[in-house]
């Protein structure tokens, strides 16, 4: 799932195409996808972008007062046409046309949890509404540094109400930098370990921005490949050398570092503990 770096490389990227051309049609090339009604896609046809931008993993084109969002999920994908083209592929979302400018094809994937997009009305916050603060904001250095929350460190982190644009490979790097366990809870650590989070949190996500800046165009098929930790269990801790573990779930998994994170100890993995059963 393409996470902060990934959304805010590609509008940056996006902006720099886009910003000060008229909007000339969106395709709706998957109909469920558009959650919503009015404003209905046509009635901002003609409307000059005025920048792309990103909160948390929503990518925000400007028109001046209306927005619309694109929220990629597991499998959504950004391709910049240039050419602008007409066809409809088979895994099309929509198509964005400029007038003079490339066209954006948001195409999906994935099976579950798909890609989709919203056309918000002047001063309609829609689905941003529900979002936490931003990684990088006061915010939410306040609520680490004086937190007392419950939650699995994991869970906390991608958690988009309480800190909007962390998934879950972000999350498995933050954590391997800090050197805390994914199971231990804010509200357990101390004034240390909160520092090492906030710097963790901060670096982690800058690189992956440095990285992704790299790249030019939309988003390609298969992201994650700057990742240090995450989706990589049984390869050497990047850190120290041990070989590093995961947690099974029913749809994603963690995955961690003993020796660095957990003093040694090998966390419960629910679905092999099933199996062992």
């Amino acid at each position: 799932m393409p996470e902060l770096p990934e959304m805010q490389g590609v509008a940056e990227r996006l902006d720099a195409v886009l910003a000060g051309y008229r909007l000339v049609a969106a395709d709706v090339l998957q109909f469920s996808a558009l959650k919503t009604v009015q404003p209905a896609p046509d009635d901002v046809v003609g409307s000059e972008v005025t920048g792309v931008g990103r909160r948390g993993k929503f990518l925000v084109l400007d028109l001046g007062g209306p927005r619309i969002l694109v929220h990629l999920s597991q499998g959504g994908r950004v391709t910049v046409e240039d050419p602008p083209k007409t066809t409809r592929p088979r895994t099309g979302v929509v198509r964005f046309r400029f007038e003079d400018a490339p066209s954006v094809l948001i195409v999906e994937y994935g099976t579950e949890r798909k890609a989709g997009w919203w056309v918000l009305a002047d001063g309609d916050d829609g689905p941003l509404a529900k979002l936490g603060p931003e990684p990088d904001s006061e915010e939410f250095r306040r609520f680490v540094a004086t937190s007392d929350d419950t939650r699995r460190l994991h869970t906390t982190l991608r958690d988009q109400r309480t800190v909007a644009g962390i998934g879950r490979g972000y999350t498995d790097d933050i954590l391997n930098r800090a050197r805390l366990s994914p199971f231990a809870s804010l509200g357990n650590l101390d004034g240390d370990e909160r520092a090492r989070l906030l710097d963790a949190v901060h670096d982690v996500l800058a690189e992956g921005l440095d990285a992704e800046r790299e790249r030019t165009g939309g988003l390609p098929t298969k992201l994650g490949d700057r990742w240090v930790v995450h989706h990589r269990h049984g390869e050497p801790c990047p850190v120290c050398g041990t070989q590093l573990q995961r947690v099974s779930y029913e749809s994603y998994e963690l995955t961690y570092c003993p020796d660095c994170q957990t003093d040694g100890n090998i966390l419960k993995d629910r679905r092999m503990s099933r199996l062992l059963k």
